[in-house]
């Protein structure tokens, strides 16, 4: 092996940064729509936030230490990979700079244009100057900070234009900070003059106001350059046992505002005397990650850029399909008592999940519903099905993450909300995560209590539903059911392990389940028998999992990895991992579903799970993978793999070189693994429909025929 290879992986934190350079790519990719590129600039910018606050943070920690760390990181030092991580960002936000300045080019060409304070017109200077005073000017935070005992702790969410005022009087020079309103919508869209709209930026609209915010002033220049502190966002939990659960992790979250900053972004324009007041005030130092941008931050904002009723210039929104032979409109638990369904969101309609819950929330004979809850959606259905089946009379019992990252407020207020309408709540386990996602209704039917429920690989979330691709199953097996009540026991009895029939569960059985069924791989490999490993997954990183792939390669298994973003596996890599090719789909959905296929020498199993192959989610959380018994749902989920690993535009091939290298598509046709697979769910609900549509048919001409013949299970 080469000597660039010599460690065998690649470095986690590069290949995520590899990852949000494909999102990048959409943004520049001239295919995409002009709006939705503009939403990709946003998520690339939120993603990189996220990312500094949460792994450039522990790696900071870490180097600020001393120790080098090398075990942890795959072979390089925290010191160096602080370093390394800089200098990929400052490339990728130069790259984001000019992507951001040909979309704006292009937008013109659509009469579309995003203008500063000094392009403005009369007629805008009106409307802008009401707008001003009326709107913003009441939601400014302006500080003077020379005389400032200590420094106001600037928030890591915000945005900040830094002000220097030189004072007419013997040129003193005065430093101020305006924070950006967050209350108001960052893109002000303007009055249109005959087919031509103009969008301006709140940050302008302050910059054209400098001269009355400022008005006590004697000065004699004035300039405002933004800036934007990145803060740790590890959460320090109180061991204090006189508070709740929901007490720590509250004042824990409030403390997250004044974490050790650990970037620093700063329009380059900005004066050198500015910078280093800030700097210095700031105790930013050189271990920090300190990145010369542009003269607008925060583009995360982006992602809401306002249409202009430009729908020309936005992805075609495809309507939810509905699940052949499961009907909005009648009993859904009668159906799943036939049989299993699956739902493939945003695909096919999330209704399904709420409807589900709503369902169970009237019927009489529903006497309990049992949830895991992660991230929710704002004025989540969910919960408001969860607070009527309470109010119904059921016993309701959600387990509720309070340290789902950045979600923490928002589950700390359902969490209160629900224990007012006298919920029972479980708020997670010590040491652990639960990341599950797992449903159990029970059900007296002629007095005997039968089980319902649903596994999924995503959140109960109807919003990021619409753009996360998921599998949820809905079944009635009462033996995976039974095991799902087994894990709410676990909930409650910790120190217990329990033992489980068909699911498996981190943190006791995961990693040594999936190693076994690669062994398994093996063994048929190395007799002779073909077989294969196909794996879908969000990320994959730890190195066990990825040390028992290689074997697998080794003995001759064939390996298709489907891995949206972290892949620390290097493919492809003689007498190593030549038996395995990995893909990554970067589109206009968020590929999110876990899908694990086994080849079994032609006894294929596929499972669904909550897990990705890192190990945060083999041994420190609580995950549920879930076998697919049903031979309809197996084929499908088997061919959407395939149709992903039949993509050849939006697909990047993973690689050492981090190069992020399109799939070449040759004298092929274009094939669009997502707008393939919504394809598919058409075609099989026309299927649905003919068919039906033919027993209909035969039962019209030819009754005595139709009753002869056992349709159980078809519902008219």
């Amino acid at each position: 092996m080469n000597k660039a290879l010599e460690h065998k992986y690649i470095d986690r934190e590069k290949s995520w940064l590899a990852f949000n350079a494909r999102v990048l790519q959409e943004a520049g990719d001239d295919s995409v729509p002009l709006l939705d590129r503009l939403r990709f600039l946003g998520i690339f910018s939120n993603n990189l936030d996220e990312f500094f606050r949460v792994r450039f943070a522990a790696i900071r920690r870490l180097s600020l230490t001393g120790i080098s760390g090398e075990k942890f990181l795959g072979g390089i030092s925290a010191q160096q990979l602080v370093k390394d991580i800089t200098e990929i960002v400052i490339q990728q936000q130069s790259e984001s700079l000019r992507i951001l300045n040909i979309i704006e080019n292009e937008l013109e060409t659509k009469n579309i244009f995003i203008i500063t304070e000094t392009d403005i017109t009369i007629e805008q200077e009106l409307f802008l100057k009401d707008f001003f005073i009326q709107t913003v000017s009441p939601e400014l935070v302006t500080i003077i900070l020379n005389d400032l005992a200590e420094f106001p702790v600037l928030k890591d969410t915000s945005g900040y234009l830094a002000i220097k005022l030189v004072m007419t009087k013997n040129s003193e020079v005065r430093y101020a900070v305006i924070e950006i309103p967050k209350t108001i919508n960052r893109f002000v869209v303007l009055p249109p003059n005959n087919e031509k709209q103009y969008i301006i930026l709140l940050d302008d609209v302050i910059r054209h106001n400098l001269s009355s915010i400022f008005n006590i002033f004697d000065y004699k220049s004035i300039s405002a350059h933004m800036i934007k502190i990145t803060r740790d966002a590890q959460l320090d939990i109180d061991s204090d046992l006189s508070k709740s659960m929901i007490e720590k992790i509250a004042l824990s979250v409030k403390d997250r505002r004044i974490g050790e900053p650990v970037r620093f972004i700063y329009d380059q324009l900005i004066e050198e005397d500015t910078l280093q007041f800030f700097l210095d005030k700031m105790k930013i130092v050189s271990t920090d990650s300190i990145i010369p941008g542009g003269r607008y931050h925060n583009r995360r904002d982006y992602m809401n850029f306002p249409n202009l009723g430009r729908h020309d210039l936005l992805y075609k929104t495809n309507d939810p399909l509905p699940i052949p032979g499961l009907s909005l409109e009648g009993s859904m638990l009668e159906k799943i008592s036939e049989k299993d369904y699956l739902l493939n969101a945003p695909y096919q309609s999330f209704s399904y999940l709420t409807k589900f819950l709503r369902e169970a929330a009237l019927d009489p004979k529903v006497i309990s519903i049992k949830i895991t809850l992660y991230r929710l959606a704002k004025n989540s259905q969910i919960i408001s099905s969860l607070i009527n089946a309470a109010k119904n009379g059921k016993k309701v019992t959600v387990q509720i993450e309070l340290q789902a990252r950045f979600d923490e407020a928002s589950n700390i207020s359902y969490a209160e909300q629900m224990q007012l309408e006298g919920i029972e709540l479980i708020f997670g386990i010590k040491g652990l995560k639960v990341h599950s996602k797992i449903c159990v209704i029970e059900r007296n039917e002629n007095d005997k209590i039968k089980r319902y429920g649903f596994i999924s690989t995503g959140n109960f979330n109807e919003s990021t539903a619409k753009v996360y691709t998921d599998v949820t199953l809905f079944t009635s097996h009462q033996q995976i059911l039974k095991d799902i009540m087994r894990i709410f026991e676990f909930f409650d009895i910790n120190y217990r392990v329990h033992r489980y029939k068909h699911l498996i569960v981190s943190p006791h059985y995961t990693r040594q389940r999936f190693i076994k069924l690669i062994d398994r791989e093996i063994t048929h490999a190395l007799a002779g028998r073909k077989t294969h490993i196909k794996l879908k997954m969000n990320s994959l990183s730890d190195f066990e999992m990825i040390n028992k792939l290689y074997e697998a390669s080794r003995a001759g298994v064939k390996i298709q990895l489907e891995v949206r973003g972290i892949c620390s596996l290097i493919p492809g890599v003689p007498g190593m991992s030549d038996n395995i090719e990995a893909i990554s789909i970067v589109d206009n959905y968020l590929e999110h579903s876990r899908i694990y296929i086994f080849g079994n020498a032609g006894q294929t199993e596929v499972y669904i799970s909550s897990a990705d192959f890192m190990t945060r989610n083999l041994d420190e959380r609580v995950e549920v993978t879930c076998p697919i018994y049903d031979q309809g749902i197996k084929k499908e989920l088997i061919d959407n793999f395939d149709i992903g690993w039949k993509g050849n535009v939006k697909v990047r091939y993973h690689s050492y070189k981090l190069d992020n290298k399109y799939r070449a598509r040759n004298h092929n046709p274009i094939f669009r693994a997502q707008l393939e697979t919504y394809k598919y769910y058409g075609e099989i609900l026309d299927i649905d429909v003919y068919i039906i549509s033919v027993i209909i048919l035969v039962k019209f001409l030819f009754p005595s025929v139709f009753e002869a013949i056992n349709l159980k299970g078809i519902n008219f």
